[in-house]
């Protein structure tokens, strides 16, 4: 059976609707939290694939988050084994500075049920190929990175000009959240909240939203990760 490595950042930020996907293909998982002094590094050798998860750190302070230079270096190695990567939200961050990306504040935290635009790359692409050229997602980032060298962009926002980016045929990055879950939302506005409020975020119509913009997505997130989880198990 095939097994993946999740390296989870928050209590909040699982891999929500991600996990379905994987339990419908029959993979297992198995969460690390290199952050946790006592959580030793896995052994990419004994995996399938690697997920990186969001969480409230920035990827340019690894003196201030000594464990970012772990999860960077495990990055690279899964790469260079060639096996598949999925990186979403400072995930992402964390695979496309493993690529070679700079990644930096940006100028205005973009939170909220925002649109998200496919670029042209998206229409040949393995996960994203057939969906709708634009959908409202779940977004929530202070940082931004460059497109990695060699890599292709395949989606954008009005504020953020890398949303999503294919490097390969195996790794991705997806810097809005196509996993959220109702409970997700509500843990991570409680979590957040002080947060969301300094950036000019109503906590309470986030909350409002995301039921129904949940029900609208929850097709895009299924194709999305279904594929995904074709690609460890046929890669």
């Amino acid at each position: 059976m095939a097994r993946v490595i999740v390296l989870q950042h928050y209590g909040c930020e699982t891999l929500g609707g991600l996990a379905d996907a994987l339990q419908r293909s029959g993979i297992e998982w198995q969460y690390f939290s290199l952050a946790d002094a006592l959580s030793s590094i896995p052994d990419v050798r004994d995996s399938q694939a690697l997920i990186v998860l969001g969480g409230p750190y920035s990827v340019y302070e690894p003196e201030r988050y000594p464990f970012l230079r772990a999860e960077l270096e495990l990055v690279r190695n899964v790469v260079a084994f060639d096996k598949p990567v999925l990186g979403i939200c400072l995930g992402s961050q964390i695979v496309a500075a493993a690529l070679g990306a700079e990644v930096r504040s940006a100028r205005t935290p973009e939170i909220g049920w925002l649109p998200v635009f496919l670029e042209p790359a998206a229409a040949n692409d393995r996960l994203f190929k057939g969906l709708p050229q634009s959908f409202v997602a779940c977004v929530w980032h202070g940082d931004v990175f460059d497109l990695p060298p060699g890599a292709v962009s395949l989606a954008r926002s009005e504020m953020t000009q890398c949303q999503a980016f294919r490097y390969g045929a195996k790794v991705y990055g997806l810097l809005f959240h196509l996993e959220m879950q109702p409970e997700m939302v509500a843990a991570c506005v409680r979590a957040f909240e002080p947060k969301l409020r300094k950036a000019g975020i109503d906590p309470g119509r986030c909350l409002a939203e995301a039921r129904s913009r949940l029900t609208d997505l929850a097709p895009i997130a299924r194709t999305v990760f279904s594929r995904w989880a074709e690609l460890v198990i046929n890669r």
